[in-house]
């Protein structure tokens, strides 16, 4: 699966990594140590241009962020970061020779291999396995294009802001899921944590944060999702339901040497990307123009790279089973 062929091991109960430990030398970066499915009309790729970034033309407006070049990369870098701070597992879900998988918002494709993606941007890569199969498709519709009860594994990552309600597309998961089947999300809880006092009321960042979850909800777009995960898979009717929380250090000021690059990617994936982030929720939503944005960022991603506030996202992961017909009953 992915980047590994061997399905990790389960792990059991809810578990976050320890308190983060500054790095003395905050200038160390940490890098020492280290044929689609369905055919694609020409309009599909006739992209919507707004604010200098473009945007999927398929369900039009239904996802605020950008689909060019700048944020492929964004994505493509994302992935390798979650890579190494998951240990390089591809899921959690405790599978054995899964034959069936789907990445709901599979976005640049990275982490398909032996599953299905289904998303709204045809930006995936042209040559892939042969296994593999792009789905342009909206999660939102009550019914996907495929087949209920047939999947091994439904797993979405990173899927804060793109639906109006992330329980409609947990409930689908189940329905597509087969009975004993897993379904695992990975998403990160956008607010700004610290642990050591070093982040002041004030931090830029931290505003923001709370500036653009206003937006997204204005947009019914709520980007809040992480730490419900589990009682929301709960209430969806999985069984066995796990989750485990992960800290993000914003950039490499921990000592840890895993967390410290780890740090250094998402410090760049965060400046490089807090422009896609903001320009369509404070345009549309706040009536903001390009150039206020422009201006409001600049504090902000000078607070992304200060290495004197410790700061770090939570990582969410949470997966469940789908149970057996008669299963509960029985129990």
């Amino acid at each position: 699966m992915s980047s590994s062929t061997t399905p990790p091991s389960p792990a059991d109960g809810t578990r976050s990594v320890s308190i983060l430990e500054a790095d003395s030398d905050p200038d160390r970066s940490g890098l020492e140590s280290l044929d689609t499915t369905k055919s694609l009309t020409d309009s599909i790729y006739n992209y919507i241009e707004e604010n200098g970034r473009t945007y999927h033309r398929y369900k039009e407006g239904s996802y605020v962020y950008p689909n060019d070049e700048s944020e492929k990369e964004r994505l493509d870098l994302q992935y390798e970061l979650l890579k190494i701070l998951f240990d390089y597992k591809d899921f959690f879900a405790p599978l054995s020779d899964p034959q069936r998988i789907l990445d709901v918002g599979t976005g640049t494709g990275g982490w398909v291999i032996d599953v299905t993606g289904i998303d709204l941007s045809p930006i995936q890569p042209d040559w892939v396995p042969d296994n593999v199969h792009f789905v342009i498709d909206d999660a939102c519709e009550e019914d996907w294009m495929v087949e209920p009860s047939s999947y091994d594994l439904i797993h979405t990552r990173m899927m804060l802001g793109s639906f109006e309600d992330f329980r409609d597309i947990i409930a689908r998961g189940f329905k597509y899921t087969k009975p004993g089947g897993w379904m695992e999300s990975q998403d990160l809880m956008p607010t700004v944590c610290c642990d050591d006092g070093t982040m002041a009321p004030d931090h830029p960042l931290s505003k923001w944060t709370k500036l653009n979850d206003e937006a997204q909800m204005r947009m019914q777009r709520p980007v809040r999702i992480g730490n419900k995960l589990k009682r929301w898979f709960q209430q969806a009717g999985f069984v066995d339901v796990q989750e485990k929380v992960f800290k993000l250090p914003i950039n490499p000021w921990t000592k840890d040497e895993k967390l410290k690059i780890v740090g250094r990617f998402h410090e760049a994936s965060m400046v490089d990307g807090i422009q896609g982030f903001s320009l369509a929720p404070f345009s549309r939503a706040l009536g903001w123009t390009k150039e206020e944005i422009e201006v409001y960022l600049i504090d902000v991603r000078k607070s992304i790279s200060d290495r004197n506030v410790h700061c770090y996202h939570k990582v969410y992961v949470v997966w469940g089973r789908k149970p057996y017909p008669g299963e509960l009953a029985m129990g």
